[in-house]
C-alpha cells in the first residue's frame, strides 16, 4: 500500500501564507451547491462567470475542494519567483481552470485551494493551495480536513479581494449531512464564509422532487436559512408538464424557484471535469482512422484528447477494462495517469500489453503523454513509494527509457518545437517522475525554456511509430494536430480548437441568459 504519513504529520506539513490586507470584502458573492454529483454545478457556473463578464463584473470563480485527476497548472501567489524571474506555479482541478477561462482571468491557486487526487478507491494525494501535501487515506482526511479550512477561507478572501462578484461550487450533494463537521466545501464552507446558497438539481436523471426536498428535510435550519432558491438543470420538453412539481418543491421547503436551464447541447465542447465524460468522448466519435485509448483506473488530463475528438476524420475509441484492443486501429494512445505502476499492472491482467506489443509489430503507431509516456519505457520506479508499494515495475520496453518517480513535482508552462513538422506546440507539463535513457537521444520536442538554448523532451523510436513525453495539451495546437494527422494518414478539418473552446462558452452564456434572470440571481447575491 501507499507509503502515508500519519496525522499528526500530514497536519504539520498543513503551511500557506495568509493574505496580509485587511478591510471588507470587495465581492458579493453566490454558491451553487448540487443535490448530488453531476448534476452540472461545473457547467452552470462556468456559463454564469462568462455571462456576467460580459456585463462588465470582475468574476472569480471558486471550490474550495475538489476531487479529480483532471488537472491544470495555475499561477501560485504563496511562494517568491525563481531566480530567472519566473512565477512559481501550483495545480487546481481543470473545471476550475475552464472557469477562470471563462471569467477571462488567469487561473490561480486560490481558486481551488484544496485539490484530491484519487490515487486508490479508499486514499488520494493531497494538494495544498497548488502543492502536494501527501499522500492520504479518505479516513484520515475526513479527520485532518477541518484543519484546512483557514488556508481555504484565506484564499476565498484573497479572490474576494479582487472581485465584483464570487460564484462558489459545490461538491457532490450539500445535504451530506454527516459530513457536517468535517466539511469544507459545502454548508459548513458556506457558513464560514457567510455565503447565500442555491441548490441545483439535474432532472434528466429523475428524482429532483425526491432530491431537493429531502435536501431540506436532512438539513438544520441554520443551512436552510441560507439558501436562496433552487434551479432546475438539464431539462428536455415541455417544462409546463412540471410546474406543479416547483409548486410542490416550495411548498415543502420554502425555497424559491429560480429558473430552468435547458439541455445545452455544446457542453460536449468544453472540457470535462472527470472520466464520467469518456463515454461522451467516444459516442462524439465517427472518422475514418481509428485511435484506441486504454481506459486507465486513475487516467488523468483524458482533456489532452479532446481536440482529437472534435477532428471529424477521427474515431477515438476509448478501449473498458475486459474488452481487447481491436487488430484495425490506426494509432494507441496512452494518456496520463496518478498511478504508473498500477497501470502497468492493470494493462498485463487485461492483456493490453500483448495488443499494443502486435499493434507496434503490425507497423502501427503508439503515442504515450506523461505516465503514457512512462509506460513506454524499460522500467518505472517508485523508491519512496509516492504511488503505491515501493518497488520497481517492467515497462512495455518500446523506448529505451527508465524512470524514477521522486518527491518533487513538475509543474510548468511549455512552448515547445516539435522535432518533426517544426510546429510550435504550448502546454504544460505536471509529474512527479525523472526519466532518463539513450531513448532521449532522439527527442519528441525542443523546449523554449527563454534561456536561448532549446532543451529536448520526450522520446521519438527509431522507426518514428513510437512516440512520447511530458507535455499535456500538445494536440491543442491547430498547426502541429494537423501536422501530425497528415503524418497518421488523416484528413485534418483546419480546425480552430481553442476558438471552438471559446465559442462554446460563449454559447453556454447565451444559454444563462436565455434560460435564466440573471440580474434576479445577482441581487441575491450578497
Amino acid at each position: 500500500m501507499t507509503t502515508t504519513p500519519d496525522v499528526s504529520e500530514l497536519i504539520s506539513r498543513i503551511q500557506y501564507t495568509p493574505r496580509t490586507e485587511s478591510g471588507p470584502r470587495r465581492a458579493r458573492s453566490l454558491m451553487i451547491q448540487g443535490t448530488s454529483s453531476d448534476v452540472g454545478k461545473s457547467m452552470v457556473v462556468a456559463g454564469l462567470c462568462r455571462a456576467y463578464t460580459r456585463r462588465g463584473l470582475v468574476v472569480r470563480p471558486f471550490k474550495a475542494q475538489n476531487m479529480s485527476n483532471n488537472a491544470a497548472v495555475a499561477s501560485d501567489s504563496d511562494l517568491p519567483p525563481g531566480p530567472n524571474g519566473e512565477r512559481p506555479r501550483g495545480e487546481i482541478g481543470r473545471a476550475q481552470a475552464m472557469q477562470a477561462r471563462a471569467c477571462k482571468a488567469a487561473p490561480s491557486i486560490h481558486m481551488n485551494p484544496v485539490l484530491l487526487k484519487p490515487q486508490t478507491d479508499i486514499g488520494s494525494q493531497v494538494v495544498l493551495r497548488g502543492r502536494v501535501l501527501g499522500n492520504c487515506p479518505a479516513r484520515i482526511y475526513h479527520h485532518m480536513r477541518q484543519r484546512l479550512i483557514p488556508a481555504v477561507v484565506d484564499s476565498f478572501e484573497r479572490m474576494a479581494a479582487e472581485a465584483d462578484l464570487m460564484l462558489v461550487e459545490g461538491a457532490g450533494s450539500g445535504a451530506e449531512v454527516y459530513l457536517r463537521s468535517s466539511d469544507i466545501t459545502n454548508m459548513r464552507f458556506a457558513e464560514a464564509a457567510d455565503l447565500p446558497v442555491v441548490f441545483l438539481s439535474d432532472i434528466d436523471r429523475g428524482g429532483t422532487m425526491a432530491a431537493l426536498v429531502g435536501s431540506y428535510v436532512l438539513l438544520n435550519e441554520g443551512d436552510r436559512a441560507r439558501v436562496v432558491g433552487y434551479l432546475i438543470n438539464k431539462f428536455r420538453g415541455d417544462f409546463s408538464l412540471f410546474e406543479p412539481g416547483c409548486r410542490t418543491i416550495t411548498e415543502q421547503t420554502g425555497w424559491p424557484f429560480l429558473g430552468v436551464l435547458r439541455w445545452f447541447p455544446g457542453a460536449d465542447r468544453l472540457p470535462a471535469e472527470d472520466s464520467l465524460a469518456l463515454e461522451r468522448a467516444a459516442a462524439a466519435s465517427r472518422g475514418r482512422i481509428k485511435i484506441a485509448v486504454p481506459r486507465l483506473a486513475r487516467v488523468a488530463n483524458f482533456d489532452d484528447l479532446d481536440p482529437l475528438v472534435a477532428e471529424p476524420d477521427i474515431d477515438l475509441q476509448w478501449i473498458q477494462p475486459g474488452s481487447p484492443i481491436p487488430a484495425n486501429i490506426d494509432v494507441i494512445v496512452l494518456p496520463g495517469s496518478k498511478t504508473t505502476r498500477s497501470e502497468l499492472d492493470l494493462m498485463r491482467r487485461e492483456g493490453w500489453d500483448i495488443d499494443i506489443l502486435a499493434h507496434v509489430r503490425r507497423g502501427g503507431r503508439v503515442v504515450g503523454l506523461c505516465a503514457g509516456f512512462q509506460m513506454l519505457g524499460r522500467v518505472v520506479r517508485d523508491p519512496m513509494g509516492i504511488e503505491g508499494a515501493p518497488g520497481e515495475t517492467q515497462g512495455l520496453g518500446l523506448l529505451d527509457l527508465e524512470t524514477e518517480i521522486s518527491g518533487d513535482k513538475r509543474l510548468v508552462d511549455v512552448d515547445a518545437f516539435d522535432q518533426r513538422s517544426g510546429c510550435r506546440v504550448r502546454g504544460y507539463e505536471m509529474h512527479m517522475g525523472r526519466t532518463t535513457g539513450a531513448g532521449l537521444e532522439k527527442p519528441w520536442l525542443l523546449l523554449d525554456d527563454g534561456s536561448g538554448k532549446l532543451q529536448p523532451e520526450g522520446a521519438v523510436s527509431a522507426n518514428g511509430r513510437v512516440t512520447g513525453g511530458y507535455l499535456h495539451g500538445i494536440f491543442g495546437g491547430d498547426e502541429f494536430r494537423s501536422a501530425w494527422l497528415t503524418e497518421i494518414g488523416a484528413e485534418a478539418a483546419g480546425l480552430a480548437f481553442e476558438q471552438r473552446v471559446e465559442e462554446a462558452l460563449e454559447a453556454l452564456a447565451d444559454h444563462c441568459e436565455q434560460n435564466l434572470d440573471l440580474d434576479a440571481l445577482l441581487k441575491l447575491a450578497r
